[in-house]
């Protein structure tokens, strides 16, 4: 049960980045919005955020799938079907050229992906908690009084 545990408090860091990262992108695109920052270092910002985001969201993805946590990968799965198709297409970095054209969608995608990120967020929080104190039970009735 202990490495439940574990597994829990990873995922909690992982998403917490996860959120970050997300969050640090749409305060980039918001920055270019109001012209505070040129297109090419908005867009450098965000392409050097992308592909470590999709491995962590794979990486979870496929961490569920190994532990046999079939509905957090079923909660997951969706993001990252997403993010293999945008992979697979080409899509996942953001031209330089093309920035301003595609703001508000690529705005919108990532709120989206925020709010989706912080609902799961609440989920983990639950469930490592639950874990937690699973745990702390267990380890109540494991203590030898000799």
């Amino acid at each position: 049960m202990a490495w439940e545990l574990v597994l829990w408090l990873f995922v909690f860091v992982s998403i917490i980045c996860l959120i970050g990262v997300t969050a640090y992108q749409l305060i980039c695109l918001s920055d270019l919005e109001f012209d505070y920052i040129n297109p090419y270092d908005s867009s450098s910002r965000i392409n050097a955020a992308v592909i470590p985001e999709f491995l962590v969201q794979a990486l979870l993805s496929v961490i569920f799938l190994l532990t046999w946590h079939w509905f957090s990968f079923l909660m997951m799965a969706p993001v990252t079907y997403y993010h293999l198709r945008l992979y697979l297409k080409r899509r996942h970095l953001i031209d330089v050229t093309e920035i301003f054209r595609l703001l508000g969608e690529e705005k919108k995608r990532r709120m989206i992906k925020l709010a989706y990120y912080v609902a799961f967020f609440i989920f983990v929080v639950f469930r490592l908690v639950v874990t937690a104190v699973a745990v702390l039970e267990d380890g109540d009735h494991a203590v030898d009084y000799r």
